[in-house]
């Protein structure tokens, strides 16, 4: 049976959990590489849902976006993929401006990105998806099919190679989501709420596929998602928003404790509970 859908963010900020890369990076400063969104402002009818905004990820590291509901964290990802319009501020890939790049022509230079609902052929088996994640950055027909079983196997996903889509659970679709766009060999990969909908258990064995996605392509990866702790377990270094600014920045430990964001998620009782929990 599909895994239960939880209501609203899943919040734990008091919780334990290490960031996986350990210290985190800082943000690019006048570097040519990486992903990297400058000054950055969206309005919808005259309401601003980012302002300002400056984010950056480099190969390899996982940048964490968290934020209560309507903080702009899925305006800013639509921003880096192309599919936010009226945008002033730039985006860069890795020294080229693709501020006003289609969403197709991002993905030709490396940049991918997972929808929260899979996307996926229902109709096609598991390695037939995965294959289409190689053929859209045009590999061969036979090189989309060695590079999708190279990669099932390396995130344990061999098991269901040859099953319909439509017969996977929920949480094993989001695995399938991960490796087709890991198929296309991403500089870039933005996760969008990977996790909605599932289950702890199948929560844990979402952020192994993704962990092992990670090590296998070498991506720089920005993920967004409802349950905060999920995030912070797996980011590098975390960007909080709030009312489409940024309010905080730093390692998963240190957003953890950080007054301001417990503010924002829990409000003054948070506050209370998080210095108590400090006091002792």
């Amino acid at each position: 049976m599909p895994d239960q859908a939880a209501e609203g963010d899943a919040v734990n900020l008091a919780g334990s959990g290490d960031a996986v890369g350990g210290a985190g990076a800082p943000p690019l400063s006048g570097s040519t590489g990486g992903l990297v969104c400058s000054e950055v402002s969206v309005a919808f009818a005259g309401v601003r849902a980012l302002d300002k905004v400056s984010l950056s990820v480099n190969r390899g590291e996982v940048v964490g976006l968290i934020g209560p509901n309507g903080a702009g964290k899925t305006t800013l990802l639509n921003v880096l993929s192309g599919f936010a319009s009226t945008v002033t501020g730039s985006v860069h890939l890795d020294g080229q401006d693709i501020t006003h790049f289609t969403p197709q022509r991002r993905a030709r230079l490396g940049l991918e990105r997972t929808f929260q609902h899979g996307r996926l052929f229902s109709g096609l088996t598991v390695r037939e998806n995965v294959e289409l994640g190689a053929l859209a950055v045009r590999a061969s027909s036979r090189s989309a099919r060695s590079i999708a079983d190279r990669l099932l196997a390396n995130l344990g996903l061999e098991e269901m190679a040859d099953l319909p889509v439509a017969q996977l659970s929920h949480g094993d679709q989001q695995h399938v989501s991960v490796a087709r766009a890991v198929a296309a060999t991403p500089k870039y990969l933005l996760l969008d709420e990977p996790a909605a909908g599932l289950s702890e258990g199948s929560m844990a064995e979402l952020g192994v596929v993704i962990e092992r996605a990670i090590r296998e392509s070498g991506a720089g990866v920005v993920l967004i998602d409802h349950n905060v702790d999920f995030v912070l377990k797996l980011s590098d270094r975390v960007v909080v928003l709030d009312y489409g600014e940024v309010l905080a920045e730093g390692p998963s430990d240190e957003i953890r404790r950080n007054v301001d964001v417990v503010s924002a998620y829990l409000g003054e009782a948070g506050v209370e509970d998080l210095a108590a929990s400090q006091a002792q």
